[in-house]
């Protein structure tokens, strides 16, 4: 039984909706984002709707793999984020517990950039295309009826219902809605990973991004363009003893335990508001792809960092679920043959570099096997190239090149 029926609500049509939409897709990140792009541009009327407020800093690497290019070139938005001078990225250099760091040359040219700035463009172009941006405003209620959703919405203290013909839902890996009790989803794994970021200033960083791989963790370091370092953290709290109660303090914690991270931070300079943090990071749960309505991005899955490719992923699920949706929506497929289809179509797709990440995260957190690791990326540059492509889309690489 679906997680939204068989449960005791008036039917939506019994209710005076304020208005209705084709779509609403609930979290406001670029798969949200993107997926309410997507249809908008089909005709459809959407709703992109976030409790939180935009733009702000999310924790993330900002690294738009030149696979994640490809696909917002298809959306048409690849001269729009160009527009916003974007770092180039060439190749990563990888520091592992005292080895000699090695460099690896990206499968392409990819982009770094703050998603501050990221999230703001989308939002525009989700507007452009005559879809609504509702950010700052909370989903209170969320019910299915025998032809609508209903969602119960509050903004400024004001309520409004809304009724629905889809609802996707795109609300991040710890995410949930009144309403959606999640009887589809098995048992979340606890962890005790979480993750933080920051921007910085006085720290130069070329055409690479910058892995540092510490007890407990590991940091990376990317250009976000305008002259702006990001540094983003994944720490297992389970090494700390007494845990830091700030992202600087957490951030300091990885310099302490890494002397070549200390060395190359020295003299860089936080910059104010641009700190963040999120906890539990789940990296090895399976992707759920439907759960009462179908999940895009964290929702379905989280990524493993180590992939390099989180945007592209989230990217990719978008337009996956994009495409079932419209044959949704025009009544060539039932509620029960689009979850079977965008199921499907999540499995085939990230199986493969999912399970690459998920290996690439475990060997990470080995110190005898994460410098063996990089002294055979070393000595076989191939090798490391085809590890880099094994954590990618597959298929992905002529649209990335294009």
């Amino acid at each position: 039984m679906s997680s939204l029926e068989g449960q005791d609500f008036t039917p939506p049509e019994r209710l005076i909706a304020s208005r209705e939409v084709d779509v609403a897709v609930i979290g406001a990140g670029i798969a949200g984002s993107s997926l309410a792009k997507a249809l908008a541009d089909r005709g459809w009327r959407v709703a992109l709707i976030d409790r939180r407020a935009f733009p702000r800093h999310k924790v993330c690497g900002e690294f738009l793999s030149p696979e994640a290019m490809g696909m917002l070139n298809e959306l048409g938005l690849a001269h729009r984020i160009e527009a916003l001078r974007p770092a180039v990225v060439r190749a990563a250099r990888l520091t592992a517990y005292g080895a000699e760091p090695v460099r690896v040359p990206l499968p392409g040219t990819a982009w770094g950039l703050s998603r501050y700035a990221l999230d703001e463009t989308l939002h525009e172009q989700v507007r452009s295309a005559g879809a609504e941006v509702a950010t700052g405003t909370s989903v209170t209620a969320l019910r299915r009826g025998p032809q609508h959703f209903a969602l119960g919405l509050k903004r400024d203290g004001r309520t409004e219902l809304v009724r629905a013909h889809a609802v996707i839902g795109a609300w991040g890996g710890n995410g949930r809605i009144p309403g959606l009790a999640g009887a589809g989803r098995p048992k979340r794994e606890t962890s005790p990973y979480m993750g933080v970021k920051s921007h910085f200033t006085g720290c130069t960083v070329s055409d690479e991004v910058e892995l540092y791989f510490f007890a407990g963790g590991y940091l990376g370091l990317s250009p976000a363009g305008d002259g702006i370092v990001n540094a983003a953290a994944l720490i297992d709290r389970r090494t700390c003893g007494t845990a830091p109660t700030t992202v600087q303090g957490w951030l300091e914690l990885a310099l302490t335990r890494c002397p070549a991270l200390s060395r190359r931070l020295a003299g860089a300079v936080p910059i104010a508001d641009s700190q963040a943090a999120v906890a539990p990071v789940r990296l090895y749960g399976k992707p759920v792809a439907w759960d009462g309505v179908p999940l895009v991005g964290d929702a379905c899955v989280t990524i493993p960092p180590l992939c390099g490719d989180g945007m592209s992923m989230a990217l990719r699920a978008a337009q996956l679920c994009a495409a079932s949706a419209d044959r949704y929506l025009k009544g060539e497929l039932t509620m029960a043959a689009w979850e079977a289809d965008y199921a499907h179509a999540v499995r085939a797709e990230f199986a493969r570099p999912l399970r690459w990440g998920r290996l690439l995260q475990r060997v990470s957190a080995h110190p005898a096997l994460a410098r063996l690791a990089l002294a055979a990326a070393a000595r076989l540059p191939g090798l490391a190239r085809r590890l880099v492509l094994a954590t990618r889309l597959s298929g992905r690489e002529a649209a990335a090149d294009g």
